[in-house]
């Protein structure tokens, strides 16, 4: 069991408790109206007073250990892996697709930023963070994956070289070891230039390892152009990944043909 998991299950139990505790309240208040003595109907209403209080507190420890505890235990205690993945196991792409066309020859690559420096998240970047900037230094990531076709789980036939027109790219991992809170950065380079960027905390519900990680770039800045690609992930301010592909030109759709008038 996560410790979300063991919070939930207390918080659970103490809301329970509180119930309980609600209903002797109303007891002993049904009780005290019965008494003919000032002093005993006092006593017993002091009683249900100080009961429906720890009823209100046991509700509140109830609503606030899921919500804020677990966040404060996390600080303490890491979470431990889980074993949704192997982090010995890479994936490897099942189809190797066979390239089609040739790059032509006026298509020069230009070095990309992560392949002459150490990939870093940019200062215009850093004033978008939220989250935790303590991130677990065994958190875990695969080798990105791309596809402009995803199925909510993994990238549908992933390949490294696409043709234009692109509406939308996806990039595909796995992960262990991740802290929920901590900010998370995707950032996509064309050429070295920065183009479309992710960026927030690690949520709950995608849990501290498992598959079906994504990042997407949909309105990248310039549009879809012929070029190298690149996407880096960060853990806070610490790179985990990088993933490389090729956008070439669509050779296969006929030029239009245009007439000249001869004089």
């Amino acid at each position: 069991m996560s410790i979300y998991g063991g919070a939930l299950a207390i918080a659970i139990l103490i809301a329970a408790s509180a119930v309980f505790v609600t209903r002797a309240a109303l007891r002993v208040t049904q009780t005290a109206r019965r008494f003919s003595f000032h002093s005993l109907r006092r006593q017993h209403s002091v009683n249900a007073w100080i009961l429906f209080s720890l009823a209100a507190l046991l509700f509140g420890c109830a609503v606030w250990l899921p919500s804020y505890g677990v966040m404060w235990v996390y600080v303490y205690f890491p979470p431990s892996p889980t074993p949704t993945l192997t982090p010995t196991i890479t994936p490897t792409p099942t189809i190797t697709p066979t390239p089609t066309i040739t790059l032509t020859p006026t298509i020069t690559k230009t070095p990309s930023i992560a392949e002459t420096t150490t990939p870093f998240v940019p200062i215009a970047i850093e004033s978008l963070f939220v989250g935790v900037l303590t991130p677990n230094p065994d958190a875990l990531f695969t080798a990105i994956q791309f596809s402009t076709e995803f199925d909510g789980v993994n990238p549908i036939n992933p390949k490294t070289e696409f043709t234009l027109p692109i509406q939308t790219m996806y990039g595909g991992f796995d992960y262990n070891n991740v802290m929920p809170g901590v900010q998370w950065t995707a950032l996509w380079y064309r050429d070295g230039k920065l183009i479309c960027y992710q960026t927030e905390p690690w949520k709950e519900e995608w849990s501290t390892g498992g598959i079906g990680g994504y990042t997407e770039c949909a309105n990248p800045i310039g549009g879809w152009a012929v070029g190298h690609y690149e996407a880096q992930l960060f853990m806070a301010y610490e790179w985990k990944v990088v993933g490389r592909f090729v956008v070439v030109e669509n050779l296969s759709i006929p030029p239009t043909a245009s007439s000249t008038l001869t004089p």
